[in-house]
């Protein structure tokens, strides 16, 4: 069993880039709806868990029929990083301030560093003339956190967002507001690798190459002398799971064509 990272998704168009981020650095991720339970939470312990990242959204944090992040997330004892939304969320939750911005930042953006926090200590693209540690990001916002949580440090912050980035290090708790996941942000890779492998201390021992092995294996534990059948439309999905659960059982796989009248013309 490998040591995991789950990722909560609460809509963001690039939450898959965060864990094609988690993965490239060799440790292994799965990404979850934002709204499971506070029991799947701890159970995720007993599977290898490790920490857990907020994803991004289109909603605001302080609207009614926004996702709020289970309690449990807050409680386990590990560690969490909370990107955009995923900020405004843990700051609201734990006792912070979120408001609608007048002035929304959408695009590049440079940050400063404060604070000397664990998981920016030392990264940098450049220096202001005052020596201050700068990140040039990628920013896509329209509310800000205005209110730090209590036991919380305000870790970044642009001209116009005082609070782009918060931390609670006593309990593993890290935000930002710009997205670290997408190339724009030059030293994400670098920020997301600190966080996975020396704030929430995952060994690097996974790769996609040896999944595919450990997939075959589960599959045809799982299957046994069993028949399966498979809905096969011809996208990626479903010809992944064809091309490997027909490496794990051969012949005692069926799979069943379906057009679902979104196929490309001929």
């Amino acid at each position: 069993m490998h040591q995991r990272i789950l990722i909560l998704d609460y809509g963001s168009q690039v939450t898959q880039l965060i864990a094609r981020r988690v993965r490239d650095t060799g440790v292994y991720c799965e990404i979850h709806p934002g709204d499971v339970d506070d029991a799947f939470i701890r159970d995720q312990l007993a599977q290898g868990l490790k920490g857990i990242i907020l994803s991004g959204s289109h909603a605001s944090a302080y609207a009614d029929e926004s996702l709020k992040v289970p309690g449990a997330v807050f409680q386990v004892g590990v560690p969490v990083l909370g990107i955009c939304y995923g900020m405004q969320s843990m700051a609201m939750q734990l006792g912070g301030k979120v408001e609608f911005s007048d002035h929304r930042e959408f695009g590049y953006a440079e940050v400063r560093a404060h604070g000397h926090t664990r998981l920016l200590n030392g990264l940098q693209d450049f220096e202001t003339p005052e020596g201050h540690g700068m990140l040039k990001v990628w920013m896509s916002h329209g509310d800000r956190v205005t209110a730090l949580p209590p036991g919380f440090i305000r870790m970044a912050s642009t001209p116009s967002c005082e609070i782009a980035g918060m931390a609670d290090e006593a309990r593993g708790f890290y935000a930002v507001q710009f997205h670290p996941e997408v190339t724009h942000t030059v030293q994400g890779q670098a920020l997301l690798q600190r966080f996975v492998t020396e704030i929430c201390g995952c060994a690097r021992d996974w790769n996609m190459p040896d999944y595919v092995s450990e997939a075959v294996a589960r599959i045809r534990e799982q299957v046994g002398s069993d028949e399966v059948i498979l809905g096969l439309s011809g996208g990626v999905d479903s010809s992944v799971a064809a091309a490997l659960i027909h490496q794990a059982i051969g012949d005692q796989l069926t799979c069943v064509f379906v057009d679902h009248g979104l196929l490309r013309l001929n």
